[in-house]
């Protein structure tokens, strides 16, 4: 947007979670590098409410070009995968389709750098309306998805509904195939997942300031 009244500098980032767990480790981590203002939203659980608290913090001029990352905890569907590991998206499905995320490789490089000894995951990632386990699980990985959680396809279709915008989706596995949750709060993998949650947001600012750079 430009002329009278337009915002000035860098576009904003806009961190999309649903709990607020994941919350408090988005915003206790390094603030520092951001280029521009950064707003770490949480949404509420499940695929609606993403919808609807994405879409009303997008709505209006003040939204326009807004970056928006989908962030916090999934279920990984690969075996081998163990809580902690991280989640880049490629794409995000759900029923309405797919959603191509912007600059998904240098977002796996940057979180290398931010998390050292965690392995990073890319490929598509799914969603869903609820908790997903045991056959279902298997079933979701025969689609060629790596991970599953219930709010960021929500997030990033709703992003791009508002308006053309670079969206992402990083995500930190909490639950696997060999290790499956009871509850998210009560276990040592969600310890594990929480502290790297909490390391990635420099390399939410690097993506992010990546996007200010000219193309080739």
């Amino acid at each position: 947007m430009t002329g009278p009244g337009a915002p000035h500098g860098p576009a904003p980032l806009l961190i999309a979670c649903a709990l607020g767990i994941e919350r408090f480790a988005l915003r206790g981590g390094d603030r520092g590098g951001a280029p521009g203002s950064v707003t770490v939203l949480r949404t509420g659980m499940g695929p609606k409410a993403a919808e609807a608290a994405v879409t009303r913090m997008l709505g209006g001029l003040q939204g326009r070009g807004t970056a928006v990352i989908a962030s916090g905890f999934c279920a990984g569907l690969a075996p081998g995968m163990r809580p902690g590991d991280l989640i880049v998206a490629e794409e995000t499905r759900d029923s309405r389709g797919s959603t191509a995320c912007t600059g998904h490789g240098l977002l796996a490089e940057a979180l290398a750098r931010a998390v050292p000894g965690r392995t990073v995951h890319t490929g598509p990632l799914t969603g869903s309306d609820h908790v997903v386990r045991g056959v279902e699980r298997a079933e979701l990985r025969a689609t060629g998805a790596i991970a599953v959680d219930m709010e960021s396809a929500a997030t990033l279709w709703s992003a791009l509904r508002a308006g053309p915008r670079p969206v992402a989706a990083v995500r930190v596995v909490v639950d696997a195939p060999e290790h499956e949750l009871v509850r998210i709060g009560t276990v040592r993998g969600g310890i594990s997942a929480f502290r790297v949650l909490r390391a990635v947001l420099p390399a939410f600012h690097e993506w992010h300031r990546s996007l200010l750079l000219p193309r080739r």
